[in-house]
């Protein structure tokens, strides 16, 4: 079993952030697998079903972005699962607008919701990184991830929600490069 868990913020005035964009990601992946409804759970809404063959969990935690770790923790703790099971998505400045990369562990580049999952299970879990792009100066970074995806962004994001969803048998499998490799061909014009 693993646990596949979204970072955002919930309510409506949150939906469409940038920063929210792990919310999304798992919602997607949910619709394209037909995984079960969403019921409250561990702090937040989860839904279950299988991908390639695999049981997983789709979390998205209701204890905002700062406290995401709380909500991850007591899922992975009732269910049994060691943190190896996680996989966590999340928005990434460091990258370019729908670019996507996986990796294990490393630095938590100043997101509140890696360094809450940190500060309660260590560094040391799988990551989907979404890029969302950088503004250009460490002054507008506030404003552009708590900031709304543009009208003129909305089929690039879907592509590439679409996209990740498609492809997250990958994932499910472990298979992290081939995950990548069909997600960019995927996405290419």
């Amino acid at each position: 079993m693993q646990l596949w868990v979204g970072l955002g913020n919930p309510g409506p005035q949150y939906a469409l952030h940038r920063h929210n964009v792990g919310f999304m990601a798992i919602d997607a992946i949910g619709e394209v697998h037909d995984f079960g409804p969403e019921t409250k759970k561990f702090q937040g809404w989860l839904r279950e079903g299988r991908i390639g063959g695999q049981k997983v969990l789709l979390l998205k935690p209701a204890t905002f972005m700062n406290e995401s770790g709380r909500a991850v923790s007591e899922a992975l703790r009732f269910y049994k699962l060691g943190v190896d099971a996680l996989t966590v998505f999340h928005d990434e400045l460091d990258l370019a607008p729908f670019k996507v990369k996986v990796r294990q562990g490393g630095g938590l580049a100043g997101h509140n919701g890696l360094r809450s999952i940190d500060r309660h299970l260590g560094p040391e879990f799988r990551r989907v990184r979404i890029g969302i792009g950088h503004p250009g100066h460490k002054d507008r970074v506030t404003g552009h991830v708590l900031g709304n995806y543009a009208k003129a962004e909305m089929d690039d994001l879907a592509d590439m929600l679409g996209a990740i969803a498609a492809e997250a048998d990958w994932l499910a499998k472990g298979e992290d490069t081939r995950f990548m490799s069909d997600l960019a061909l995927r996405l290419q014009d």
